[in-house]
């Protein structure tokens, strides 16, 4: 087993490192700098996939640093994965690995990555999730529910969970400070009870061994 995760960790160390690397987007002229970031540890057993590194991550090299990266620890830990062992059991990535930029003009938070931008970083998800191999993916906002499970208003999907190629998918609203969906207190709610359905799911796994 101890030889089965260094195997995975080096696998997961050299994936990184083609992340790091890459420059396909500015090649492309869909970036006017690439400034990728990767990390997480081949332990994890939930994946945690949001829009695009913010700026706040962009500078720090880690998925989620911003305020609503506090917000986000603070469900995970609701939801049943204690602070102390999310670095450890939560894998934190997403749909691209660099910063898009601020919004256009009139508009506000950062601007949402581009299809081809999506595409270009695809091949660096779908490695992860087959070598970590998550009992449990959490899709954090719009794009990334809408990328794996269907695209609809945030109400429809909140406060749901999904089996799909055996895993379970749970939506979640984007924790960000920009957003405000989670101003009214129905949509609270749903979250309460997403965060519900995430406790049982990792209560389940962790009897089984998980």
């Amino acid at each position: 087993m101890i030889g089965e995760l260094d195997s995975r960790q080096a696998e997961l160390r050299e994936l990184h490192s083609q992340v790091l690397a890459c420059r396909a987007c500015e090649r492309a002229g869909l970036l006017w700098e690439a400034h990728p970031i990767a990390g997480g540890c081949a332990t994890a057993r939930v994946m945690v996939i949001g829009q695009a590194p913010g700026v706040r991550s962009m500078r720090s090299g880690r998925h989620f640093s911003g305020p609503g990266g506090r917000l986000l620890r603070e469900w995970l830990a609701r939801g049943g994965i204690p602070l102390e062992r999310q670095e450890r059991e939560v894998y934190l990535t997403s749909l691209t690995r660099c910063y898009p930029g601020p919004a256009p003009r009139g508009g506000s938070g950062d601007r949402k990555p581009s299809p081809a931008e999506v595409a270009l970083c695809a091949p660096f998800l779908e490695r992860e999730l087959e070598l970590l191999d998550p009992r449990l993916v959490l899709l954090v906002g719009s794009m990334a529910i809408e990328r794996f499970l269907t695209r609809a208003p945030l109400r429809n999907v909140i406060g749901t969970i999904r089996e799909r190629n055996g895993r379970q998918w749970l939506p979640l609203p984007h924790p960000s400070g920009v957003s405000r969906w989670l101003n009214d207190p129905s949509n609270r709610e749903l979250v309460e009870r997403a965060l519900a359905a995430m406790r049982e799911v990792v209560e389940r796994e962790l009897r089984s061994g998980y």
